[in-house]
């Protein structure tokens, strides 16, 4: 015991360097922000750099905890970029590598860091190289940045803090044009067909809200369609689709200005936790007991009440439901979204 606790005392004392990785997709990415608020916290004068799949760098737009963000393209020449990476974070000589992710390519990158401290989760097949290691189930009711937490507990505490971002000046000016009158954002899509509220409950949810609330349908570029159909189908003409006009940050300064924000199982979900924005999160196929619920001050959670023995069909999203009739989401009554707006 009094061997264990020395080596904890050096490297709470030479911890300079730290490489934090999360390649997996937006939400994770932001979950993902909870720890670099705690190492801040506990190594104010650190460097901490934070590797990211390309195209969700610009969630970290200035940052104010982060040296670098490194970025690994996957979509070209993938493994040819993943070695140069390699290369990069070796010659960096970080004095500590926290890896979230649970895949090979990202084991081998911390494998080869040269890090005194290499630390991630069991999953990882590589985990054997890592001087920690910790489980990630899904199973013990945690929400992901408690089990992310959980990979620095020793160097720190055993309180997650909560994920943020930090949108600009210039992201809040943006979002200041869309707020002349109170208004609700919609975030109606998902990558996964069974995360996704029915175009036909969304409209019914438009056209019931109060018609004095704006209302703005928010997502990215490929969601315009989705959004533009919404719309079509709507009575409601205080209807505006933002879908590919605005970045991650200036969507978050949007979600947090909004009277309420309306979500599924997925990333805006946790750009409004990220800001405190207030929020209702719809659970189609998942369960909130996986943990990725919501974490504002104000939020809702909202899921079928009719006892389903297909939910959850699994841990993710499925692009269809197996049974063909996503009863999970039929049965999610629009009246109860509307309870906090009214």
């Amino acid at each position: 015991m009094i061997k264990y606790a020395t080596v904890i005392l050096i490297t709470l004392h030479t911890v300079q360097k730290i490489l934090v990785i999360q390649t997996a997709f937006i939400g994770d990415v932001i979950l993902a922000t909870a720890l670099l608020e705690k190492l801040h916290l506990h190594y104010p004068e650190a460097s901490i750099d934070f590797l990211v799949r390309k195209g969700n760098e610009s969630l970290l737009d200035q940052h104010p905890w982060l040296n670098e963000i490194l970025i690994w393209n996957k979509k070209e020449n993938k493994n040819k970029n993943l070695w140069m990476l390699a290369k990069k974070i070796r010659n960096k000589k970080y004095d500590l590598i926290i890896n979230l992710q649970r895949f090979f390519s990202t084991g081998i990158l911390t494998a080869l860091s040269g890090a005194p401290e290499k630390r991630g989760f069991d999953k990882n097949p590589l985990s054997f190289f890592y001087n920690k290691k910790v489980s990630h189930s899904m199973l013990h009711g945690l929400h992901e940045i408690e089990r992310n937490q959980q990979l620095i507990s020793d160097l720190t505490d055993n309180i997650a803090a909560e994920p943020r971002l930090y949108p600009s000046q210039k992201d809040e000016q943006k979002a200041a044009a869309y707020s002349r009158q109170p208004y609700i954002c919609i975030a109606p899509s998902s990558v996964w067909f069974t995360k996704q509220y029915p175009v036909d409950k969304w409209v019914e949810l438009i056209d019931r809200l109060p018609q004095k609330l704006k209302v703005y349908l928010i997502g990215a570029p490929q969601d315009k369609q989705l959004c533009h159909k919404i719309i079509d189908r709507s009575k409601n003409k205080n209807v505006h689709s933002l879908a590919g006009e605005l970045s991650f940050l200036e969507s978050a300064a949007m979600m947090k200005k909004a009277i309420m924000n309306y979500v599924n199982d997925s990333a805006p979900l946790h750009i409004a936790s990220a800001v405190n924005a207030p929020v209702t999160a719809i659970y189609c196929s998942t369960l909130p007991e996986f943990g990725f619920y919501p974490l504002s001050d104000q939020s809702t959670v909202l899921q079928t009440m009719v006892p389903l023995a297909c939910k959850p069909c699994g841990l993710h999203g499925l692009k269809a439901c197996p049974l063909g009739h996503f009863n999970c989401a039929q049965t999610v009554e629009v009246k109860y979204l509307l309870h906090p707006v009214l």
